[in-house]
């Protein structure tokens, strides 16, 4: 081969190479333009059906507001008496709204009767404990005596509306403990299933209603609030504040954290779902441990005088007999 065409053939190579580059880049820089983009297609689609999602639980809630609500208006008497003491700083305690949600009472409505009833409830046990020691059943006792017991009975009168919502808060998390792994596990199966979190939270608020109406209307509530609120951290927190419960807040914290950093559900709802059911199980075993020794003073009460009367009874029979 001569250098003649040698040098044309390196000439030529590197006109292609040339060309091809020059191709490679323009491919490169229109990449961006050519290609779909599909991520935002499919983020495009998720906002879309989020926002689907929102409107159609705005419809329902709208549709549901002529039947039923949560929030109760206070009654005049009872917001007559809050204006009459001035007791409006106290309604507005964030402490006192917050154990009447736990106890499943929501609004200002019971604000205000909660404070009315600790004004009113001394006065009214004051009046029935006076009659009561004074003029229906008085007994030989000195005077401060008497006024002390009226007092004493005025005093619990002060604190029997917040015993009354304590005992409503036992009982509440207590129905909501028992259903809540249940409900782990419907949670888990309408996740894995491809649902939306918020889908899921309103399927399983249906199923689980026969078992706990009050985890159903707590499930209800954080689906409308993932619906309405704008941040959806908050309404996970609303869940764990109105509950109480350490298993509702490992579950709302687990939910958090898949939705900031996108971290699979799925997982940590079944390894939570078990966990729960371990402490619901070790809790029935602490009950059925303590049942003995509960049992040991009624069986020494009841049961004990029988089994001595059913063996001493045949002894004493036969001795009247001889003598």
């Amino acid at each position: 081969m001569s250098a003649g065409m040698l040098t044309t053939n390196v000439d030529l190579l590197v006109a292609l190479s040339a060309a091809v580059s020059a191709f490679l880049a323009i491919l490169v820089v229109a990449w961006p333009y050519l290609a779909k983009d599909q991520l935002g297609v499919r983020m495009a689609g998720v906002a879309s059906e989020r926002e689907q999602i929102r409107l159609r639980e705005r419809a329902r809630l709208n549709r549901s507001n002529g039947r039923a609500t949560l929030r109760t208006e206070p009654r005049k008497l009872y917001q007559g008496i809050v204006e009459w003491f001035n007791l409006a700083k106290q309604a507005e305690d964030g402490d006192i709204s917050l154990k009447l949600r736990m106890a499943g009472y929501r609004g200002r409505g019971p604000v205000v009767t909660f404070l009315a009833a600790r004004l009113i409830a001394p006065v009214a046990l004051l009046v029935i404990a006076a009659l009561y020691v004074f003029v229906i059943m008085p007994f030989d006792r000195s005077l401060a005596v008497k006024l002390g017991i009226v007092l004493a009975v005025a005093g619990l009168g002060y604190y029997a509306p917040g015993l009354y919502v304590k005992n409503r808060i036992t009982k509440r998390q207590n129905a909501i403990r028992r259903a809540w792994p249940d409900a782990l596990d419907l949670l888990l199966i309408c996740v894995e299933s491809g649902m939306s979190i918020e889908s899921a939270f309103r399927k399983v608020s249906e199923e689980i209603g026969t078992q706990s109406a009050e985890l159903a209307e707590e499930l209800s509530l954080t689906t409308a609030e993932l619906s309405y609120l704008q941040d959806r951290r908050k309404a996970y927190e609303n869940l764990g504040e109105r509950t109480g419960l350490e298993g509702v807040r490992g579950v709302v914290t687990s939910l958090i954290q898949s939705e900031k950093y996108g971290t699979p559900l799925g997982h940590s709802l079944r390894v939570l779902a078990q966990e729960n059911r371990d402490m619901r199980m070790s809790e029935a075993e602490k009950k059925a441990a303590a049942l003995p020794p509960k049992l040991t003073v009624p069986m020494i009460v009841f049961f004990l005088p029988v089994l001595f009367a059913v063996i001493i009874t045949p002894a004493v029979i036969q001795a009247m007999k001889l003598s």
